[in-house]
């Protein structure tokens, strides 16, 4: 940051402002902190005849590997608004009985993930924009060396692991780096 959103002056330093207790980016003219927080990504776990829908990434990150239908939430939406959204944006599908699946925190790349569960309406599906390609997998079908992020392989294990169970419940943890390229996941 050069210059300050609010008034435009190049005299933005790092302190901590009065009543916080982190280094912010604050402008000396006119008093304005800049707050950087997580940014949040909702998407949907979706069912159809026993098959999870995915989708293969058409852009960076990860450009080429499989997810499912997530991204980043939008002003103005609910989470379970947003999960709807990406899923139409990137699968051209539209989702039914949307439940809340999962909530991790990845705080090492400042993201809450937060995923939710429910059917493919009508089996419909396509690739959007942001997609190369959407398909239906089966447990044992599903490319797990293949996917996109870490917090899609923990959603995936936990769903099938679930179905097998008959018992669906509302999973939490972080996902945090470990030196290096390391990661663990700890579950609430």
């Amino acid at each position: 940051m050069q210059y300050c959103p609010q008034c435009g002056s190049p005299d933005i330093g790092t302190r901590i402002p009065p009543g916080d207790n982190r280094p912010r980016r604050v402008c000396a003219e006119c008093g304005y902190v800049h707050y950087q927080n997580p940014r949040n990504v909702a998407g949907c776990l979706l069912e159809w005849q026993g098959r999870v829908l995915l989708c293969r990434r058409a852009i960076e990150p990860r450009y080429g590997k499989w997810t499912l239908p997530a991204g980043f939430m939008e002003n103005g939406e609910t989470t379970a608004e947003a999960a709807a959204r990406e899923t139409r944006e990137e699968a051209c599908a539209e989702p039914a009985n949307l439940r809340l699946y999962c909530m991790f925190s990845l705080p090492h790349i400042s993201q809450v993930y937060i995923i939710y569960r429910g059917e493919l309406r009508a089996g419909v599906h396509r690739a959007g924009e942001e997609s190369l390609a959407t398909e239906l997998y089966g447990e044992g079908e599903v490319p797990w060396a293949e996917l996109a992020f870490p917090v899609v392989g923990e959603s995936l294990r936990l769903y099938f692991a679930d179905r097998r169970k008959g018992d669906f419940s509302v999973h939490t943890g972080d996902i945090v780096r470990r030196g290096g390229r390391a990661l663990e996941i700890r579950h609430d």
